[in-house]
């Protein structure tokens, strides 16, 4: 029988090797990189996150130079403005009745029509730009010069300063809800995983000619870590391929609480791991049916699911009594604390706690999982129960 370490090593190379190369495995990696960059990559093409593009129909009786400030102006605006010229107020019409303008500018200036309702940023530029040409005639009239009109069209810009200069909220917000995503369908993907690996060793009896070289908790520890392993790649290559898509592509500006948000994302992986992927080890233990694994597995699936939820709390108000209570709590701290740390919402000592409570969960389930699985790993038939699989290990 290999020594303790070794055995344990060997199977979890075992498994990274035979993991690696299932379909299951390799179509996931691959549907996840085509999504995420999808993700980054599409809005920008398609230009969803870049200016309106609008199409105006222009009249003859509109001045020129309320066309030459708004074609100026519109990069202020987020317009990327084309300008198309038409003979008069019916062809303006048509044109937008058409699809070949988005909408139409007639009677000198005064009137935006569009099929619908004109596009929020373009009538804001036409009535802005408007008002400021009709202000500067006004002023010329009373004998105001081309630089007093400037001066009065175009004040000094207002000082802003940031009171808060931890960073933008809405983004902070927005990067701890990708955050919690990423681990709930990492954690909830790779702890099933485990599960359908260990049902899949009973029913094939695979593990009868495993145990009889290694002992049951080196089998449990050594497919928990080449599993483990395997999750903690895809979820590191992710993570590094968003970034770099984005950064190359610039498609997405990337918010200060990027970085924090990536080093939130390992440890908390790695503790949430721990623990779920062993729980869920420990309940697939009584059952040796693929079908007869939902029932088992269910509840922690509805209680990863909860502290997904719970995260919302911690996306909306990081430092509520809800978030603070979830983010210390083992089962949901992995999805919650890391929001609040993308946040700069937790106090050290909280993350300290938080760690201390979850490697405590860690330490209790492991030994747990480990007779329960010793107990279960060579049953056959019907479901067992916990405290039969408990039994017959001792026994």
């Amino acid at each position: 029988m290999p020594e303790r370490g070794g055995a344990t090593w060997l199977v979890a190379r075992r498994e990274i090797v035979e993991r690696g190369r299932e379909r299951s495995f390799l179509v996931s990696t691959v549907l996840s990189v085509v999504i995420l960059i999808a993700v980054v990559v599409v809005p920008s093409a398609l230009g969803l996150d870049g200016p309106s593009k609008q199409t105006l129909a222009v009249t003859p009786d509109v001045p020129a130079a309320l066309v030459t400030q708004l074609q100026a102006r519109a990069d202020a605006y987020d317009v990327e403005l084309t300008v198309d010229r038409v003979a008069d107020v019916v062809a303006a019409r048509a044109a937008v009745s058409d699809g070949d303008a988005d909408a139409a500018l007639t009677d000198r200036g005064a009137t935006l029509s569009a099929e619908q309702d004109p596009d929020d940023d373009l009538a804001l530029l036409v009535q802005t730009t408007a008002r400021d040409l009709g202000t500067a005639s006004a002023l010329r009239e009373r004998g105001a010069d081309a630089a007093e009109v400037r001066r009065i069209l175009d004040p000094s810009p207002v000082r802003t300063a940031q009171l808060d200069p931890g960073g933008d909220d809405a983004a902070a917000a927005g990067v701890a809800f990708v955050v919690a995503l990423l681990l709930y369908f990492q954690l909830i993907g790779y702890g099933n995983w485990v599960a359908s690996g260990v049902v899949e060793e009973k029913s094939s009896r695979v593990v009868e000619l495993l145990l009889s070289t290694v002992r049951p908790w080196q089998l449990l520890a050594g497919k928990i870590l080449g599993i483990g392993a395997l999750g903690l790649v895809q979820l590191l290559g992710m993570a590094g391929l968003g970034v770099g898509v984005a950064a190359a592509t610039g498609a997405v500006e990337l918010p200060d609480a990027t970085l924090p948000a990536i080093l939130a994302v390992l440890p908390w992986f790695l503790l949430g791991y721990a623990f779920y992927a062993t729980v869920f080890a420990l309940l697939a233990a009584t059952v040796a049916r693929q079908e007869d694994l939902q029932s088992a597995t269910g509840p922690m699936n509805l209680v990863l699911m909860a502290a997904f939820f719970a995260s919302f709390a911690a996306q909306s108000d990081p430092e509520g009594g809800v978030a603070r209570i979830a983010s210390l709590l083992p089962p949901s701290a992995p999805l919650v604390m890391p929001s609040r740390i993308v946040q700069d919402a937790a106090a050290t000592w909280e993350i300290a706690l938080s760690v201390g409570l979850m490697l405590a969960a860690i330490a209790v389930v492991i030994p747990l999982a480990g007779r329960i699985y010793a107990g279960g790993a060579l049953r056959t038939g019907k479901r067992a129960s916990l405290r039969e699989t408990w039994r017959a290990a001792r026994a």
